[in-house]
């Protein structure tokens, strides 16, 4: 027993012996350079070899002990620290008694670049903003950015250039994130290079004035444009120089400049071939702004009374001579603040030749038309436009200038029911405007905004014809020489108001108070010369010489609750109007007051991460304009003349939308659905009165009831296997209306049918292929007469790019058009256009030879439903045409 003891007790011993030798250990604290502890950095105790004999980590409090191992060189002991983000450390251990502390200081690492090689188009998502990388959906046959926005994905470009994006009309276009051209952006889409544009970015919810960001809610869609960077640093430039048969020639010189501190697109343009210069001047939103500032601009009120023109692309059927001059330049100053100056004008001839048969359907009779005419235009336009800016967080500041003359004489030789009929009009419009808008953010984060617009315009208006019209209506059965229709309405009008917004953890507050002035006159007569020369009134009913002013307090409450999930607008406005007209001729002088509401209120909730529902509702009441109430005849065409007998036109109009929007951008898939209802009510209707071979037309204080429900609908996805992006669009409107014709009250119901597909497709690396299809179909009734109209339309193109080589490009190009009529043959008509492209790589220049029309159509007839009108236009248009092309880089 006592040996085992004995035993025991050595054994014990030197196991205390052996947790001695281990039981050395270091300790020490690490921090960083301000003396803060640093947690779970390394320790690492390393022998002479340098290699890891111990490791322990820092806890919370940057505190460490770590064991040193029985066996290890104690004379060789180096301790080293590491930790993410701090320079290592490392310190000789000399003993085991002293602490070991380390202070760490930050280091910057950069990781390595990692390239990960993927051919596939993607869409790039960063909050609200999506980028399309246009090389991923551009090819060798495009040469400008407009042909590559085109083929994104949720994209859709209209006839007339207007960009949409998933169903929704984008609000502008951004250069680098500049406002170079103020809503024209057809100007950059036909003109940029797409080789120096990066990315097309898709800004929703754009809120441009930054310090109203995230407080004031915006649904609106807008586009920018990302230049690369070594396109930032020159002068671009890509000119064409063409000529061809018949007779034909066609110029396009530009020179742009895409620096962050200044950005300029200038060109001279000029041809003869139908490209339609005045398309690159159109202002897409042109319509909401002036409905925003309320301005209700009166409109042209002579006309030709020609058919308008047809339904194709204007290249078709526009016969032209003209130019154009496009100067806009951009500054940044400072940050924030840019000056910008738009100048353009705009010369042109044009001429068109046709036919139009015309049938108004009545209970027990038809009314028919039968023209034949040759007309030009010779429009004169000439824009001016400079904008300071200045758009910080706390300040904001831009004002607008901006005047328009345009000159515009037309003339009209034609054919009306067999009797000859010489016009000959003139249209002068001058129009002046200056729009000031200023915030000011105070340090209680609230705002104050003052805005003052001013405009002023005048369009005289005179068309004289001749010979001997009507003489038993215009000059009491008697031959005469001319009648002349003068008419101008210069206008004067104001809006200034004073707003201040409260910005809130939840909802802005914004509260408005203003006013607006408006003032104008309308002068009109309608004189026949008699064959002696001598000039005089038709009767004393055709002159006016009406005076107009209305004057306008209003108030205004809005509502904003800009959250990431749900947002909220509701307006509040108040509106007390007064209206006053009078005609000493009429013995007319009316006074209207009205106090309206009118509320408006829309909704945004973000169901998911890329899909949301939109609500919409607003109430509009709203008084008719001058050309509502004047009590003289005015021969508004050679075929009709309109006069008023009824009171002032009020509507009210309710607006209310639904819609859905869905995006996937991992997949590039878009779909959107709308519905919309529309309920119009006016106290007044126009009443018409037909003939063979005149229309007259007053306004009679009937109540007048417009209804229309619409439903629309539209998807595009992009396939990778297929390298295919396909589009669709589906639409449905039904309106319901009265007209009174000859002294019946006729109901009509026109309802319009459109679906429409499409695909663009890159087949290999060297060919690509378009196709588009739409189909329209209108139907209009009526109870009063026993049957119904209808036609169908169906439009096909399709496009085949191919490029052998590097330098060689082919293009072939086809549009086919097919209506089908109750009252008609089957119309059928057939386009084609081809290409070809050489390009000289070092010397960066380009030779090109295209057909346009190659099956020689010169012949187009085209028709048109309204109602109970039923119209068949038959136009000349340009045949085959051919056309060379040098094109050159700066």
């Amino acid at each position: 027993m006592s040996s085992l003891i004995k035993n025991a007790g050595a054994f014990i011993f030197w196991m205390l012996m052996g947790m001695v030798c281990l039981g050395q250990s270091i300790k020490g604290t690490v921090t960083d350079s301000l003396g803060k502890p640093l947690s779970f950095a390394g320790i690492n105790l390393k022998n002479s070899n340098n290699m890891v004999i111990a490791y322990t980590t820092t806890g919370s409090a940057g505190t460490y002990t770590l064991q040193v191992p029985a066996d290890a060189d104690k004379n060789s002991l180096t301790l080293e620290v590491s930790c993410i983000g701090f320079k290592k450390a490392a310190k000789p251990v000399t003993g085991f008694t002293v602490p070991y502390n380390f202070k760490m200081y930050t280091a910057v690492h950069q990781l390595q670049a990692v390239i990960v090689k993927d051919k596939r188009p993607r869409l790039r998502v960063n909050g609200d903003t999506l980028s399309y990388k246009v090389s991923d959906f551009s090819s060798p046959q495009d040469r400008v950015i407009g042909d590559v926005i085109k083929k994104l994905p949720g994209i859709d470009v209209a006839k007339d250039g207007k960009i949409s994006y998933n169903g929704k009309a984008i609000s502008n276009l951004y250069i680098g994130g500049d406002n170079l051209l103020d809503d024209k952006y057809n100007i950059a889409t036909s003109s940029i290079p797409n080789g120096v544009v990066d990315q097309v970015q898709v800004m929703q919810n754009h809120q441009p004035i930054k310090m109203l960001k995230d407080k004031v809610v915006s649904d609106d869609v807008a586009l920018n444009l990302t230049i690369k960077k070594d396109a930032k640093m020159q002068l671009i430039g890509q000119e064409t120089i063409g000529a061809g048969l018949p007779k034909k020639y066609y110029e396009d010189l530009n020179a742009m400049m895409f620096k962050d501190k200044y950005k300029a697109i200038n060109y001279l343009k000029g041809n003869n071939t139908g490209y339609d210069l005045a398309g690159d001047l159109v202002s897409h939103n042109m319509g909401d702004y002036l409905q925003r500032i309320d301005n209700d601009k009166p409109s042209t009120v002579l006309s030709l009374g020609t058919a308008g023109d047809p339904d194709l692309p204007r290249n078709r059927y526009l016969f032209n001579q003209s130019g154009a001059l496009a100067l806009n330049n951009l500054i940044n100053l400072k940050k924030d603040v840019q000056l910008r100056a738009n100048i353009s004008y705009l010369r042109d001839s044009q001429h068109q030749d046709y036919q139009r048969f015309s049938e108004v359907y009545l209970p027990g009779d038809t009314i028919r038309y039968t023209e034949v005419q040759h007309n030009k235009r010779r429009p004169d336009l000439l824009h001016v436009q400079f904008t300071v800016n200045v758009n910080s967080f706390k300040y904001y500041l831009n004002d607008n200038l901006v005047a328009d003359y345009s000159h515009n004489t037309a003339y009209s030789n034609l054919i009306t029911n067999g009797d000859p009929v010489n016009q000959t009009f003139k249209d002068n419009l001058s129009d002046f405007s200056n729009d000031f808008n200023f915030m000011q953010t105070f340090k209680s984060n609230n705002i104050v905004e003052v805005y003052s617009y001013v405009n002023r315009s005048s369009e005289p208006e005179n068309r004289v014809i001749d010979p001997n019209l009507n003489p038993d209506i215009f000059n009491k059965g008697v031959n005469y020489s001319l009648l002349t229709q003068n008419v101008n309405i210069p206008s004067w009008f104001t809006n200034n108001y004073v707003s201040y917004k409260i910005p809130g953890q939840y909802v802005t507050q914004s509260f408005k108070a203003g006013f607006s002035l408006q003032s104008q006159k309308l002068n009109s007569n309608l004189n026949v010369t008699q064959l002696n020369n001598a000039s005089n009134l038709v009767s004393d009913s055709t002159r006016n010489g009406l005076n107009w002013s209305r004057s306008k307090l209003y108030a205004e409450a809005d509502y904003d609750v800009p959250g990431s999930i749900l947002k909220i607008n509701v307006g509040l406005p108040l509106s007390l109007q007064q209206t006053h007209y009078s005609d000493d001729y009429f013995g007319l002088d009316s006074h209207l007051n009205r106090l309206y509401f009118n509320p408006h209120l829309s909704v945004k909730y973000q169901s998911g991460i890329e899909n949301y529902f939109t609500l919409n509702y607003s109430l509009r009441n709203n008084i008719g304009n001058i050309q509502d109430v004047y009590r003289g005849y005015v021969l508004t065409n050679y075929r009709t003349l309109y006069a008023n007998s009824a009171e002032l036109t009020e509507r009210q109009a309710q607006n209310a939308g639904l819609g859905f929007n869905y995006r996937k951008a991992i997949t590039l898939f878009f779909f959107s659905l709308n519905a919309t209802y529309s309920h119009v009510y006016a106290n007044n209707i126009a009443s018409s009165i037909l003939t063979n071979n005149l229309q007259q037309r007053i306004v009679l204080p009937f109540d007048n009831n417009t209804d229309t429900w619409a439903f629309s609908g539209y998807v595009s996805k992009y396939n990778f296997d297929l390298r295919t992006t396909f589009s669709a669009g589906a639409s449905w409107q039904t309106t319901k209306l009265n007209q009174i014709q000859n002294g019946l009250i006729l109901p009509f119901n026109t309802i319009a049918q459109n679906v429409n597909i499409g695909a663009d497709t890159k087949v290999s690396d060297k060919i690509t292929f378009t196709y588009k299809a739409d189909y329209g179909q209108t139907t209009s009734k009526s109870t009063a007469i026993a049957s119904s109209s209808k036609f169908q339309r169906l439009i096909q193109t399709a496009a085949v790019n191919y490029n052998p080589l590097n330098t060689l490009f082919f293009n072939v190009s086809a549009d086919h058009y097919y209506t089908h009529q109750q009252q008609a043959n089957d119309l059928k008509y057939f386009f084609a256009d081809a290409s070809i492209r050489y390009k000289f790589t070092k010397a960066k220049v380009d030779l090109e030879l295209s057909a346009q029309n190659l099956f020689n159509v010169k012949n187009y007839t085209a028709l048109y439903l309204s109602a109970n009108v039923f119209t068949t236009s038959s136009y000349n248009i340009p045949g085959r045409m051919m056309l060379a092309k040098v094109m050159f880089n700066l």
